[in-house]
């Protein structure tokens, strides 16, 4: 999308245009809120999709949801607990399709947002057992995005293979696997498995 923010500068403003309005920040209205791009070509039913994650998202009191247009939804809390709880718990699906969700930051305008990553598990298989361990999973995992390395080696430990937590950017192929290369020995074949994936593109 276009930056309206750098199309605005080229224009030529008259006198009431150019005034500039200061905002004060305590003037806030989306202070807690998760802004959700659907990944259907379906008309979207906000009633059906309050139903479907207001059980799954347990709100103490509730969210608020708004229609940005372009398959995107605003959805307001009133405390920041909440919406961690959620962006931690990705990814999301409605109807089989994926939800990428991204925290509102107030500064920039819904259509300047990406909304093209989401967190997934990527579980990496076929290690070799001398080298299977998390901070090898994690390096392989580079190329798939942006690895989250904090999680424990209880959260991710699985015996026969490691699961890690990877921020993908869903615009490209998703990447099925990739070569070890054991220093002065054979090479291997290392396979990519992602946990809860609904419809994407590949």
């Amino acid at each position: 999308m276009e930056n309206l923010t750098n199309d605005w500068r080229k224009l030529s403003l008259n006198d009431k245009e150019g005034g500039k309005l200061v905002v004060k920040k305590d003037r806030v209205s989306h202070e807690f809120a998760i802004v959700a791009r659907f990944l259907t070509k379906k008309v979207l039913n906000t009633d059906a999709i309050i139903r479907t994650f207001s059980p799954l998202w347990r709100s103490r009191n509730g969210f608020k949801v708004r229609n940005a247009g372009d398959h995107i939804l605003i959805f307001e809390f009133d405390n920041a607990e909440e919406v961690g709880k959620i962006l931690a718990s990705e990814p999301w699906s409605f109807d089989r399709h994926l939800v990428v969700l991204q925290k509102l930051a107030n500064a920039i305008p819904i259509q300047d947002m990406a909304l093209n990553t989401v967190s997934l598990w990527v579980q990496v298989h076929n290690m070799p057992i001398s080298f299977l361990s998390k901070g090898v999973a994690e390096d392989l995992c580079d190329v798939v995005g942006i690895v989250d390395r904090s999680t424990s080696d209880a959260d991710v430990d699985r015996g026969s293979f490691f699961r890690v937590r990877v921020r993908v950017d869903i615009s490209i192929p998703l990447c099925r696997g990739r070569v070890l290369s054991i220093e002065d020995e054979e090479e291997h074949w290392v396979t990519f498995k992602y946990k809860r994936l609904p419809n994407i593109c590949y």
